[in-house]
């Protein structure tokens, strides 16, 4: 029996919510926005075949290969008795670097699928802890805001309470969520260098006024507020001059009428936030022609992902 799943792109932090929120989307007009990988048991040890637009980005090792890890990790936490040859193929097609939850797709991917195809051994808060451990592997340091959003679908905040390891808050449904993706790819780790080690006080509390607004704006339904709280004193000073062309795109994209604008992860991708889909296509074609500076780069007009990863 052979599994086939698919993983969506992710957009963490959202500009008010560093290391604790993010959100799954999936373009509007059908494409693939994530990595898929088949798994199947096998006689032989774990085997590794990587395709897609973006293989050539990945370890040509497959021992180094993040899908490959993630199966011997989920084997060693399954009885003896239960351990196998695997098999998986891993369709790349998300672009290494981007800021669009790249390692925590292929990561997320490979979970899922072996989970099903062992019939669910693990529950989600098993889970999560599992994926975020690998991811972190990739990115430098452990956290769960592309892996929670990807494996769950949705809007999700991560409270790591006992008992409720994340939980989805209400999106959005009539927002458009722009994305940009220049061509260009930049380290995870490099960009969480660039931040301090400690912020003041008075950044502290904006970080916190500026979340808690978020969320009481979306548990309230009143999406002007919401997008008001789009401010970001985490990362995005320390970030931005750092991402060519993040600071002119998104004075544009306000003045075409953008509700707000953002770093996606630690970028080089940047989101537009529209309640129209004029505005968001308008963003999309600006975007395209300002922004995207190889021709490997592209743009989305994507929606919140529900789902998260499926089989397919």
């Amino acid at each position: 029996m052979s599994i086939r799943v698919y993983a969506p792109a992710t957009i963490a932090n959202l500009s008010v919510g560093f290391d604790l929120l993010g959100a799954a989307v999936v373009p509007i007009d059908g494409n693939c926005l994530g990595d898929r990988l088949s798994v199947s048991k096998s006689d032989a040890e774990i085997q590794v075949a990587i395709s897609g637009p973006w293989q050539h980005k990945l370890p040509t090792d497959p021992v180094q290969n993040i899908v490959y890890q993630c199966a011997q990790y989920f084997l060693e936490q399954l009885p003896q008795s239960a351990r196998c040859g695997l098999k998986l193929d891993l369709e790349k097609n998300l672009p290494v670097g981007s800021g669009l939850g790249s390692s925590a797709s292929s990561v997320v991917a490979a979970f899922f699928a072996l989970n099903e195809l062992f019939d669910q051994p693990f529950d989600k808060e098993q889970m999560l802890p599992m994926m975020g451990e690998l991811e972190g592997r990739v990115s430098g340091s452990i956290h769960f805001d592309n892996v929670a959003p990807c494996y769950l679908g949705g809007l999700q905040l991560l409270l790591q309470a006992p008992g409720s390891f994340c939980e989805a808050i209400p999106a959005f449904q009539s927002w458009f969520w722009v994305v940009a993706y220049p061509g260009t790819s930049l380290s995870t780790a490099q960009m969480r260098a660039l931040l301090p080690a400690e912020y003041s006080r008075s950044d502290v509390i904006k970080y916190g006024r500026f979340l808690s607004g978020f969320i009481h704006a979306s548990y309230r339904n009143d999406p002007k507020l919401a997008a008001a709280m789009f401010n970001d004193v985490i990362a995005e000073p320390y970030r931005s001059p750092h991402i060519p062309g993040y600071i002119n795109a998104k004075q544009s994209l306000a003045d075409l009428g953008a509700l707000a604008s953002g770093i996606s992860g630690s970028g080089p991708t940047m989101f537009t936030v529209t309640d129209s889909l004029e505005t968001a296509q308008k963003a999309a074609q600006w975007l395209k022609i300002n922004y995207v500076t190889d021709p490997c780069g592209f743009v989305h007009i994507c929606q919140i992902d529900s789902t998260g990863a499926r089989r397919i």
